[in-house]
């Protein structure tokens, strides 16, 4: 398929309203998500265009176009979507599966290269209470990233044993 046949390649600007939802699609966001994704258009622009049929239903980006009714989200574009429309594979069991695997090629976070990533932007100067607001997390969750399972130095008294409250199956009774 020749790059101009490429969806991106068709990219076009659309008033979110004359797209809808699918009726199949799995994937649900919690409402930390959603601000998430708001803060994020917010602050780098539209990065992933919605995908959708050519009647104007969603393929990918439900969310995204939830977040572009937010009257801040919609300023940024005078209130229209990016929208890639689908132009091979449009039957319905084809464009089910474009939604799942939408869904899945996302992937997912590993936890200790995202305590890495953490620490790198403290090292780069950025608050950790900045970084809870930014990428959605609470503040105990940028601490137990920082920290990095150090739970046995942080809690350890001078001379590096547990406190009395911890005790080990070799010194429990019976």
């Amino acid at each position: 398929m020749p790059i101009a046949d490429q969806p991106v390649s068709g990219l076009t600007w659309v008033a979110r309203d004359t797209l809808r939802a699918n009726t199949w699609n799995p994937n649900h966001q919690a409402p930390t998500e959603m601000a998430l994704l708001r803060l994020s258009i917010l602050e780098n622009g539209w990065t992933q265009p919605i995908v959708a049929r050519g009647d104007g239903e969603i393929v990918d980006g439900y969310h995204r176009r939830r977040v572009a009714a937010d009257p801040d989200v919609a300023a940024l574009t005078d209130g229209l979507v990016p929208v890639c429309y689908l132009t091979a594979g449009r039957d319905d069991v084809t464009t089910r599966m474009a939604t799942i695997r939408h869904n899945r090629a996302r992937g997912s976070h590993h936890v200790l290269r995202m305590a890495d990533l953490v620490a790198d932007l403290v090292e780069h100067g950025a608050e950790p209470a900045d970084i809870a607001t930014r990428l959605g997390m609470e503040d105990e969750e940028v601490r137990r990233l920082l920290d990095r399972g150090k739970m046995t130095v942080r809690g350890a008294n001078p001379d590096g044993a547990f406190s009395p409250a911890w005790v080990s199956d070799k010194g429990r009774a019976g």
